[in-house]
């Protein structure tokens, strides 16, 4: 039987990733218009898109699929929860907000031993989730990032945050992440902060005296980022700094608009809520006019299940408690009505995990 050389075969090698290459989406339309078809597929179906074969999963895996739906406004938020059991141990969740029959489902593969860290940060940007730094009892604050590809549904390891942080702000603004104040190790600048740009895929670092180590919760408000320092009994007075992206500066934060921001918050169009849990569970917005913080709605003990977190897809406020207990408020017709409308309301898990932080991606 005659052998081909290794010439021979790493021509025909060649030729055949050529054919594949050159094959279409969809036989008999050109790829632009494949595309068309294809982009308008819900999400909740992508996974079957890229069971069909090679080019359509690296379609739908790929940036052009990703700028093509965004350019369009056929990107679809999803919402992702990151969650600690009894065992301390981290665990993420993901809703389809669109989905009929909505509930929270397991994302696998969040890395081992990242699992027991606490004082982590948790971001999306792009078609990626961040878990950053985080520590422990037996383990200093580390510098070490993973991230989640959603399009491919993998965790790998990512770029390292140039200060090893724990308990910081975690924000995305303007293509960027970042990473602000918290406690470090020995080495670390509480009074810092770290911005990563995915088009160099590296960190650099800042430094401004008005960041303070104890963080309680951060936004990002009229491309804006403010962050929220913790409260104390001797200063009864919210102590929140903003940051201004045109000259690199933090600036202590209208205060005002700040004083009642003493929980978890969220931005609408614009408008900030904060949801308090003071006594009972009750939604405020700041009203700008007026200068002073609303009531929204009173929300009951049934529904809520406090601690909770915020998270917006729209005008729509998801309210998420204890055991991923889900409840939806509509601020759409807040200006006109006075008044906001809680739409449905999802049941909990079995299990009662305690959410740390939510934060939505859109594909």
């Amino acid at each position: 039987m005659e052998h081909l050389d290794d010439r021979e075969v790493s021509e025909n090698n060649v030729d055949e990733v050529e054919v594949t290459n050159n094959t279409p989406l969809i036989c008999g339309l050109p790829d632009d218009i494949s595309l068309l078809c294809l982009a308008r597929v819900p999400r909740k179906y992508h996974s079957v898109l890229k069971a069909v074969s090679k080019r359509w999963k690296d379609l739908v895996c790929s940036e052009e699929w990703l700028y093509y739906r965004r350019k369009h406004k056929l990107d679809e938020t999803w919402i992702y929860a990151l969650c600690r059991d009894k065992l301390d141990h981290v665990y993420c969740y993901v809703l389809d907000p669109t989905s009929s029959r909505k509930s929270w489902k397991l994302i696998h593969g969040v890395p081992p031993h990242v699992m027991k860290r606490k004082g982590m940060g948790f971001e999306a940007l792009g078609n990626k989730l961040f878990l950053l730094g985080g520590c422990g009892w037996s383990e200093d604050a580390t510098d070490e990032v993973y991230s989640y590809n959603a399009s491919l549904n993998l965790w790998v390891e990512a770029a390292s945050l140039s200060t090893a942080r724990c308990y910081f702000a975690c924000e995305a603004m303007d293509e960027k992440l970042y990473a602000i104040g918290g406690i470090g190790s020995n080495s670390s600048d509480p009074q810092s902060w770290d911005t990563f740009d995915p088009c160099t895929n590296g960190w650099t670092s800042h430094r401004d005296p008005n960041i303070v180590p104890e963080i309680e919760d951060s936004m990002v408000m009229n491309g804006k980022i403010y962050i929220r320092g913790g409260e104390s009994p001797l200063t009864p007075h919210v102590y929140a700094v903003v940051y201004e992206p045109s000259n690199g500066t933090w600036q202590h934060a209208d205060t005002d608009m700040v004083s009642g921001w003493r929980g978890p918050a969220v931005v609408v169009d614009g408008i900030p809520f904060v949801l308090d849990q003071s006594s009972g569970t009750r939604l405020t917005m700041w009203h700008k006019e007026r200068r002073e913080w609303i009531l929204v709605c009173k929300l009951s003990p049934l529904l809520t299940r406090p601690p909770c977190q915020l998270v917006a897809v729209g005008k729509s406020i998801y309210i998420i408690g204890k055991g991923l207990s889900t409840v939806v408020v509509d601020v759409g017709d807040i200006g006109n009505m006075g008044r906001a409308i809680t739409g449905s309301s999802i049941p909990k898990l079995v299990s009662d995990y305690n959410v740390i932080s939510c934060k939505c991606l859109s594909i």
